[in-house]
Order: structure tokens, then sequence, then C-alpha cells
């Protein structure tokens, strides 16, 4: 069992930024055979991939809609991945989940994601 937690989030006006952090704990939790994803749910739509990392080799992944304002990094020696979103727009708001990827990374679908955070409420006021 992996155990998902994240913080961070909170009410931001356009155009600030915002780090958010994903804390990965559990007995089977092994860095190495994970990859992290970030999703974002706005109220009414389905979860959306942001970004994903590769806990191994730090192998970062972006859609392209996604590139330039979201940067994904990790600290394995603290078992924690970072989002940090630049230039919001109020149509970032949502819900920010972070999630694992049992033996794999970079998946986009929600569906190969094994582990899920509850989430943490980013609201970005115009």
């Amino acid at each position: 069992q992996v155990q998902l937690v994240e913080s961070g989030g909170g009410l931001v006006e356009a155009g600030g930024s915002l780090g958010l952090s994903c804390v990965a704990s559990g007995r089977s939790f092994i860095s190495f055979k994970y990859g992290i994803g970030w999703f974002r749910q706005a109220p009414g739509n389905g979860r959306e991939f942001v970004a994903a990392i590769n806990l191994s080799d730090g192998r970062t992944y972006y859609t392209n809609s996604m590139k330039g304002r979201f940067a994904i990094s990790r600290d394995n020696a603290k078992n924690t991945v970072y989002l940090h979103v630049s230039s919001l727009k109020p149509e970032d708001t949502g819900v920010y989940y972070c999630a694992a990827q049992f033996r794999g990374s970079g998946s986009t679908s929600s569906a190969n994601y094994r582990y899920w955070g509850q989430g943490t409420q980013v609201t970005v006021s115009s």
C-alpha cells in the first residue's frame, strides 16, 4: 500500500504562482518502481493530466498545453514530488491530485495510476 498526501493549494490571484507538494509513504513504496503524476479536476470535468516524473531517472512528462507554466520535480530523499505552477489563470482552478504509477511513468491516463492522494484545492481569482 502507498499513501500520497498533497499540500500547498490555496487561493491565488491570477498571474501568481504556487508550489504543490506530494509526499509518498507506505511499506510497499520503493521510489524507483514508481512514476508520480499530477492531475487536476475542475468542477464538472474529468481528471486532466498535468505532468509526471520518473522517480528513478527524473525524466519529466508534460502535455503541450502544460509546458512552460508547469514544472515538476522530485526529492527522493524526502519521497516528495513538487509541482510549481506560474502565471496562474482562473481556468487553472480545480483540485490537484498526485498519483503513483507502478512500474512505469509518464502515462497521461488516470486509469494507469494505482494510488491517489486526496487532492489539494487551487483557486485562482481574476
